[in-house]
């Protein structure tokens, strides 16, 4: 049995319970309050001495790093489910390049977005800041969107590309509860936001959603 240790609304523990869905693995799963700091406790820390979620225990084999535990799961577990990484090899090699345009450029453009919404109280709130990452992140999205293949980066099927990129754009609707300047729908523009449709469309979307987000709408 695979255990999933996650934290509630970390995109990053998110895209890897997306892929287990895409995957039909049975898994265990472990959430950890860090609020109540389960993630430093030593215990945690032995599984993943960062202290961060997610990380991925297969019998004797611990694995941290999200994009990491996707290829994983797709390279041990090649004949149940759904490949993450389908195609030739150079599909493939898209897919890789875009989860790290996603980790390397979008995520860190966008992180003005997050600081203001979360890291600032209200009457502390900078919107210039967050106008100039809305233009940074858009620029990273436009240059993404060169490699999706279809309905999806994986072709006529999502991979492990949409779901690392979609729960990055899920976190930014959480911005825009709090910060409504963020106006992901104007951000993003309808072609994404009809990908972002159809996975949301997936039967298993619905039981992935962080559930302190389902708490929270």
């Amino acid at each position: 049995m695979l255990t999933l240790y996650y934290g509630s609304g970390s995109p990053y523990a998110w895209r890897v319970q997306l892929a287990l869905e895409h995957k039909a693995l049975p898994y265990d799963r472990r959430v950890l309050s860090f609020s109540q700091g389960e993630n430093k406790r030593p215990d945690f820390l032995a599984l993943n001495p960062r202290g961060k979620v997610p990380a991925l225990v297969d019998g004797d084999f611990v694995l941290y790093e999200s994009a990491a535990i996707i290829e994983y799961l797709d390279e041990a577990y090649p004949g149940q489910g759904q490949r993450l990484f389908p195609g030739d090899a150079r599909r493939r090699a898209l897919q890789r390049r875009v989860i790290l345009e996603v980790n390397d450029y979008f995520d860190k453009a966008a992180d003005p977005l997050w600081t203001q919404a979360f890291g600032r109280k209200p009457e502390e709130r900078d919107l210039a800041e967050v106008a100039a990452g809305r233009a940074a992140a858009r620029i990273e999205l436009d240059r993404i969107a060169g490699a999706m293949d279809g309905d999806f980066f994986g072709g006529r099927a999502p991979g492990a590309a949409d779901y690392s990129l979609y729960t990055i754009l899920g976190f930014v609707r959480r911005c825009e509860l709090k910060v409504p300047e963020v106006a992901l729908a104007d951000m993003i523009g309808p072609r994404y936001a009809g990908w972002m449709a159809r996975i949301e469309a997936l039967p298993f979307f619905e039981a992935c959603i962080p559930p302190t987000w389902k708490a929270a709408s």
